[in-house]
């Protein structure tokens, strides 16, 4: 599944790092090749745009470190080949603040840590990881339950549900327009496995609204903000996945996935927002989820919530 890319400018950075991978007509066929023969190797492409290994293997970098390419060591005839594939669906971009008919629309964020969960049932295997060591013992379901998850960069289990609740009192008096919900997952796999198939869902209010199908527990290239001590064989990073609410209804990394909307799931209308990620009991691919935060995977941050806002 291919992510959907979401910028504003409160994010100079990263803006600029995808606007500049953008920016080259080399770059721009090397996307559209890789678009059309998804694992197609860097000498590959390089051949195809009758460019050098070397210029190739720069112009693919900075793709990669945009976020655009995935790009993994596979084994072939001559040793390790590294295939790219494309990571992104679409690309939004906010400009902020946004005017229409002399009214404006403001974001308000809020984070949320890993580890502040409200409440959780999960099964093995499970395990957390803060900055500097895993939090309890790994396959021990007491350390979700104990005061150092509040520390918790990444958490993974097989089955089961974390349960997140958001402060809503910032919004309540508000012109919601939108409420939007990002977050990084895969599966959970021992080890990592690249090929791994787990439908994770989300819950708001008690309401499922989205699910998608993780293709993978991914590694073989590490996460780009995981810490030195996290081992190379494990999962490294996932996908970020968008969900936003409207009075449409809800969509799922841009795709419609429910009738439900701000009215009907009632996102002001207590003293906060559930927001419930897991397995379901009957999904049909029970690959288990990681879930990461700021301090691991490719993208520094946690779960995080977005409402849009009009005055």
């Amino acid at each position: 599944m291919k992510n959907r890319i979401t910028l504003d400018l409160e994010q100079p950075e990263k803006a600029a790092a995808l606007f500049r991978a953008l920016s080259s007509p080399v770059r721009l066929g090397m996307l559209k090749v890789i678009g059309e023969k998804p694992g197609i190797n860097i000498s590959a492409i390089g051949e195809k745009l009758s460019l050098p290994l070397s210029t190739t293997a720069l112009h693919v970098r900075v793709l990669e470190d945009s976020g655009l390419i995935l790009i993994q060591e596979k084994p072939g005839l001559r040793g390790y080949q590294k295939s790219c594939a494309i990571l992104v669906e679409d690309i939004h971009v906010n400009v902020f603040p946004r005017w229409r008919n002399d009214r404006y629309t403001r974001n308000i964020k809020i984070d949320m840590p890993m580890g502040n969960y409200f409440d959780c049932a999960i099964t093995k295997p499970c395990g957390m990881a803060g900055r500097n060591s895993y939090i309890g013992t790994e396959d021990d379901i007491n350390a979700f339950f104990s005061p150092d998850r509040i520390h918790a960069q990444l958490v993974w289990f097989t089955s089961g549900f974390l349960e997140y609740r958001f402060p809503n009192a910032a919004i309540k008096n508000e012109n919601i327009q939108e409420l939007g919900f990002s977050f990084e997952a895969c599966s959970e796999a021992a080890g990592y496995n690249n090929d791994w198939p787990s439908d994770i869902t989300v819950w708001i209010n008690a309401a499922e609204v989205f699910t998608f199908r993780s293709p993978g527990d991914f590694g073989g290239k590490r996460g780009a903000n995981n810490p030195d001590w996290w081992p190379d064989e494990a999962t490294q990073y996932g996908e970020l996945h968008h969900l936003e609410i409207n009075a449409a209804g809800c969509f799922g990394d841009g795709q419609k996935t429910c009738e439900d909307n701000l009215d009907s799931l009632r996102v002001a209308g207590g003293d906060y927002i559930s927001f419930k990620i897991g397995i379901k009991k009957d999904a049909k691919y029970a690959g288990g989820l990681n879930l990461f935060g700021e301090y691991f995977g490719n993208y520094k941050q946690g779960v995080r919530m977005i409402a849009r806002v009009e005055r």
